[in-house]
């Protein structure tokens, strides 16, 4: 009888392709050793993805997850948990192709490390030796942020989770902030890059999920105002479920580097919005703008609103087959 992981192996195969699967190895295997070589790096590359609700199919004591699992309205299970999976890093080997292999990668929506470590040590991506930090905050559905990173080009010093004060203030808690820092090789020598990635509540929250959102804004300032005054260099990236006009960007001492000739990462009836961004210190320069992922096969037609919008993997209840509502970013950052 074939091994059952062999099996989901082999289908990963299939779904990505062994051309491009070899292209994403050798750009893995050539990444230059940490402390090593040539000064002459090629750009530091920063990705972010919401990718949505990616959960396993079995209960998480303590938390509200009911929703994904096989016996649940959403039937979710071990077919439709891979293939979401082998398409998730079917992205990651596409973002390698078209201009390396993301250095850093930050995630939301991911219910625990189960997930990660299936997606780090059993998927296609097992061959590129990510390694991963996350945080295990008190949101009652369970999901958390990440960060996957290459140890030959980030060199993580410490991290740790930077709780917001929601129940403190009577508001439903949200996901921690999460911080890592780390060595990289820059152009005068080795440097320290600090790293933020979060999810801010939605604004699906109303009056309370307004609030709530300002506080983890203003917990996310303090951090970065921190940082900045020490002349740190720092990068940070999530889903802040807002776009850069919003008011909680009003403390913002970062560049935001949203591409301005992109309509965005996110599209609600047809009105599509940056809500996902990537934001670095003025000591850091970029080798352009961040864009959004826009490949063919994370969007699809929408015939209502007459505008492609990202391929979900639910339709409120239902199972739709697609990867995330969201679109990912990346950004090169020059050091």
């Amino acid at each position: 009888m074939r091994d059952p992981y062999s099996v989901k192996v082999c289908f990963c195969m299939k779904r990505i392709g062994v051309p491009l699967i070899m292209i994403f190895l050798c750009v893995a295997f050539h990444a230059e050793p940490f402390g090593r070589g040539s000064r002459q790096q090629r750009p530091f590359r920063v990705m972010f993805w919401n990718v949505e609700n990616l959960f396993d199919t079995v209960h998480d004591e303590g938390f509200q997850d009911s929703e994904f699992l096989p016996e649940s309205e959403r039937r979710w299970n071990s077919y439709r948990y891979w293939q979401k999976m082998t398409e998730m890093a079917r992205v990651v080997t596409a973002v390698a192709e078209e201009g390396g292999l993301p250095d850093i990668l930050g995630l939301c929506e991911v219910e625990n490390d189960s997930v990660l470590t299936t997606f780090t040590r059993r998927s296609i991506l097992r061959q590129l030796g990510y390694d991963y930090v996350m945080t295990h905050s008190e949101d009652e559905r369970g999901v958390d942020v990440a960060l996957l990173y290459q140890a030959a080009r980030f060199a993580l010093i410490d991290s740790r989770s930077i709780r917001v004060p929601s129940r403190e203030h009577g508001f439903r808690p949200t996901r921690d902030i999460l911080y890592a820092r780390g060595r990289v090789l820059a152009t005068e020598g080795i440097d320290t890059l600090h790293v933020l990635v979060l999810h801010l509540p939605s604004r699906a929250g109303g009056h309370e999920g307004d609030q709530n959102r300002a506080l983890a804004a203003q917990t996310l300032w303090a951090v970065v105002d921190s940082i900045v005054a020490a002349d740190g260099k720092l990068v940070v990236m999530g889903d802040f479920n807002a776009p850069a006009r919003d008011r909680i960007f009003r403390q913002n001492p970062l560049v935001i580097t949203d591409d301005p000739r992109s309509p965005g990462t996110y599209c609600f009836r047809g009105y599509w919005q940056w809500l996902d961004h990537i934001l670095v210190s003025s000591s850091l320069s970029t080798a352009g703008p961040a864009h959004p992922v826009r490949l063919p096969w994370l969007l699809e037609p929408n015939k209502t609103y007459g505008v492609d919008m990202p391929f979900r993997t639910f339709r409120g209840p239902s199972y739709h087959g697609g990867v995330s509502d969201h679109l990912a970013v990346v950004l090169d950052v020059k050091l």
